[in-house]
């Protein structure tokens, strides 16, 4: 999560599940989850193959690992797991509220996440009145990050150019799709896992 850089006008776009914590939580999970299923996957695989990917490729990725297709909602025996480390370990970045209070440039959010998830998200870290209405999924546009589509809909949605907008990625998933097709004017700050 961040706030527009000085000197920007336009839209800035932000991930919901930016803070740290969230993202340690999911990749805990993560590793839960895939080793339940019987294909273990490293820390550092579930950051670069699964942090800000959508549902699909986070379940290519298991089915390729498994050698072999999963239910068509598998992943729902889970979610109770994602629940409950979110609401243990989400939270805001440290300042950001008050970095939202003060901008002057609309804010949003575009996640690769659905609908319920990036609205959840938002209520566990007392963010959800602040992005009323201008919530942006993966579930919006044909295709998800690492295209641009979803950021090309945020921005046109919010009335702003694409070109004039500053995008705050934590994944690379993310990175890539606003450097595609001049989204972000190549205003992109990029925060990762260490």
């Amino acid at each position: 999560m961040a706030v527009q850089s000085p000197g920007c006008s336009g839209s800035v776009q932000v991930r919901a599940r930016a803070a740290s914590a969230g993202q340690r939580a999911g990749i805990n999970v993560d590793a839960v989850i895939t080793a339940d299923l019987g294909c273990t996957f490293t820390e550092a695989e579930i950051i670069e193959r699964f942090v800000g990917s959508s549902t699909e490729v986070y379940t290519a990725a298991v089915e390729e690992r498994l050698g072999r297709r999963l239910e068509k909602d598998w992943q729902q025996q889970y979610e109770h797991l994602y629940q409950a480390a979110f609401e243990a370990e989400l939270t805001a970045v440290d300042g950001l509220t008050n970095a939202l209070d003060s901008r002057t440039a609309p804010i949003c959010v575009a996640s690769n996440g659905n609908h319920g998830e990036i609205r959840r998200s938002l209520e566990i870290a007392n963010l959800s009145d602040r992005f009323e209405g201008r919530i942006f999924s993966a579930a919006d546009v044909p295709t998800s990050k690492p295209a641009p589509d979803l950021f090309l809909y945020a921005a046109r949605s919010m009335g702003v150019e694409p070109g004039r907008c500053v995008v705050i990625e934590d994944s690379a998933y993310g990175v890539q799709a606003a450097g595609d097709r001049g989204v972000a004017g190549g205003s992109l700050m990029e925060g990762r896992l260490p």
